[in-house]
Parts: structure tokens; C-alpha cells; sequence
């Protein structure tokens, strides 16, 4: 097992290669992802905490199965991401459930970068998005409010968002457009009812 300063230091695909190798290394992928993914569940379910938890551990199980079958063409992180994609898709169909999200911190940063990105003005607008964020992203259609989430919440590329939905570029960028259409909607009729 490697220590935990070079596991820091090292790339995700030489984290794949070590865990391979030692499967105790696997330890240093988890611990990468852990929050990440976990904040992912949760920006898309509306799961309890403790059920997204399950939902991560199912991920990691995944994971760590199918590690030899990762494709080092792809980055790790669209791989891992659409693992757990699929395992909140599962886990949906399972408890028939529509996935509205709860609330997970949001930094300014993100809810200005959205904001800006929708054509929504500054100040007080800004305060309404940061509050309600997940409540408009609970109303949209669940392929909209995934794409939204990946783009802003979680600041994948285009190209990684294709790679995790499994769909063409162009889709994803049409999707992004229709979602964010949908979401300024959403906005300004939750705005409207203050």
C-alpha cells in the first residue's frame, strides 16, 4: 500500500493502476470521490442521508468489480460518475420515487456562475436562486435537472457530461439550453409567488 501523501499526489488513472495492483489502494479512490459522489446522490434524489449513503457504498462495490474493466481512454471521474448515475437510476426505479433533490450547501460562486449562465439579475435575485435552488431543480424533468446539476454543481465539461448521460455532445448542449430555459421558467414563477 502506498502512503497517503503520494495516493494525494497521484493521478486518478495511476490510482486505478495501484488499486489493481493492491487492493487496499482502492481506499485512496474512495476517499477521492466520497464527498463528491455523495453530494451528486443527493443534488439528484430525495433520498435520506442515510439511503444515499447506501447508494454510495453500492457505487464503490461497483467500482471496485468492475475496476478492471475501466477504459483509460475515458477520465476516471466521467467513469465513476456514471456508475453512480446508473445506481441513482436503479435505486429510483426501485423506490418509484421522483428524485427532487435536497438542499446541499451552495457556494455564491456556483449559484452566480448559474445565475449569469440563465440571464438572471444580481442581488436579490441571486438570494432567491441560492434559497430555492433545488426547489426548481425538483420541478424539472429529471434529464434536465441531471444536466444542470452536472454542469453547475458538479462543473463537468460538456464532454465529460456526454460521457456520464451517454449521449453526443450536441445533445448535451441542447439539453443545457432546454434546461436552463426551463429552469429560468421555474425561477421566475417561484419569483412571482414573493
Amino acid at each position: 500500500m502506498i502512503d497517503r501523501k503520494k495516493a494525494e499526489e497521484a493521478s486518478d488513472a495511476e490510482l486505478v493502476k495501484l488499486a489493481l495492483e493492491n487492493r487496499d489502494d482502492f481506499l485512496y479512490l474512495v476517499d477521492r470521490y466520497k464527498e463528491r459522489l455523495l453530494n451528486y446522490i443527493r443534488r439528484l434524489t430525495n433520498v435520506s442521508p442515510d439511503d444515499a449513503e447506501d447508494i454510495l457504498q453500492d457505487v464503490f462495490i461497483k467500482v471496485y468489480l468492475n475496476l478492471n474493466e475501466f477504459n483509460d481512454d475515458l477520465k476516471f471521474s466521467s467513469w465513476i460518475y456514471r456508475i453512480t448515475h446508473n445506481q441513482v437510476i436503479s435505486n429510483h426505479r426501485k423506490l418509484r420515487a421522483r428524485p427532487e433533490g435536497y438542499s446541499v450547501n451552495i457556494e455564491d460562486a456556483v449559484a452566480r456562475s448559474l445565475a449569469a449562465d440563465i440571464d438572471i439579475q444580481a442581488g436579490a435575485d441571486l438570494r432567491i436562486l441560492k434559497e430555492n435552488i433545488f426547489r426548481i431543480l425538483g420541478k424539472l424533468e429529471e434529464k434536465y435537472r441531471e444536466v444542470l446539476v452536472l454542469k453547475f454543481l458538479e462543473e463537468k465539461n460538456y464532454r465529460e457530461i456526454s460521457d456520464i448521460i451517454k449521449k453526443p455532445q450536441g445533445t448535451v448542449a441542447s439539453m443545457l439550453n432546454k434546461a436552463k430555459e426551463k429552469f429560468r421558467d421555474e425561477f421566475f414563477r417561484l419569483k412571482s409567488d414573493f
